[in-house]
């Protein structure tokens, strides 16, 4: 019994600067806008933000186990754009129901991630280097099956954004879901750890006797899952296909899981924190906007919030260390 109340006390000091500290800071920002502009604290700005979120929320899940393992993947929007035309394609020109349609889309998805990790493992090459190579042919490919035009679908995917339960919409739930059930994975399973592990040291795994190069497959095929599955997200939210969607996701989903404390360099990363992340650059956003500022001071203050997370991650880690 001492032992495991020792154990909760250790992670006491993890809990308190992750979780706490990123819900602090959301709640720092809400109530700083809400008291700059006049209409922030209202049902209509917070049903905003959550359409705007499940979609990126889900992405970062996929970009939070890819950066685990020191990789990263650049195709995610142009990957989102071409399994959105898949599915609009599929539901307009070829006139399937959507329940042979949607499974289309999240194939697209997968067949991008599994190649993406074929060509990283089978040639040990920079993820960078072969998921850039992914994001042009991806989105070619979504300008090619489009024809460069938006395709308009309307009522067969407007169901699946105008369901809601208790007040939110599915799209969210769907998202905050994953997000819970990838935070399982990473914490309270071997292959959570494994991933970590990776991420830390693939040399050190290798020579343990477990074979990486499976699980690092398997983290680019779920990336492209949920790719895939944020496609349908914004394709039904937007109830059309636009093979110009995505243009800047990847970077979005980088900033927000690196807000959110994930290491670039590999072996630390929460799933959880990640959606934070995603909350904060919502509330950011959506928060300068109304008060009136520009395009560009949107990004210049975008940009200044990830350098300071990362140099507040860096500090964070250091107190942590000196309190274990």
């Amino acid at each position: 019994m001492q032992e495991i109340m020792k154990k909760r006390m250790a992670e006491l000091p993890a809990f308190v600067t992750d979780y706490l500290g990123m819900a602090l800071a959301l709640v720092g920002l809400v109530v700083f806008f809400g008291i700059s502009a006049d209409n922030f604290f209202s049902l209509t700005t917070f049903r905003t933000i959550a359409n705007q979120v499940p979609g990126i929320t889900v992405v970062a899940v996929g970009m939070t186990f890819v950066l685990i393992i020191a990789g990263i993947d650049l195709s995610v929007g142009s990957v989102m754009a071409l399994a959105g035309a898949v599915l609009g394609l599929s539901l307009v020109r070829f006139e399937l129901p959507l329940a042979v349609a949607v499974p289309a889309c999240l194939l697209v998805g997968v067949v991008c991630g599994l190649l993406n990790g074929l060509v990283i493992i089978r040639w040990r090459l920079p993820s960078f280097i072969v998921t850039l190579g992914m994001l042009e042919i991806a989105r070619g490919a979504a300008y090619l099956v489009t024809q460069s035009r938006t395709i308009y679908i309307g009522g067969p995917v407007e169901a699946i954004a105008e369901v809601s339960v208790l007040g939110l919409s599915l799209p969210f739930i769907v998202a905050v879901s994953i997000v819970v059930a990838a935070q399982l994975v990473l914490s309270r399973t071997v292959f959570g750890r494994y991933l970590i592990a990776i991420g830390t040291n693939e040399e050190a795994v290798r020579l343990c006797g477990i074979d990486p190069r499976p699980l690092k497959l398997a983290v680019f095929v779920l990336c492209g899952f949920l790719t895939s599955v944020a496609a349908v997200i914004h394709t039904a939210r937007l109830a059309s296909a636009d093979p110009n969607a995505g243009y800047g996701l990847e970077l979005q989903a980088i900033a927000a899981v690196v807000i959110g404390g994930t290491s670039l360099m590999g072996g630390r990363g929460s799933a959880v924190s990640s959606f934070f992340g995603v909350l904060i650059i919502a509330v950011l956003g959506t928060g300068l906007a109304q008060v009136g500022a520009q395009e560009s001071t949107k990004r210049v203050i975008t940009g200044c919030v990830i350098v300071a997370a990362v140099i507040l991650d860096h500090y964070r880690h250091r107190i942590r260390k000196s309190l274990s």
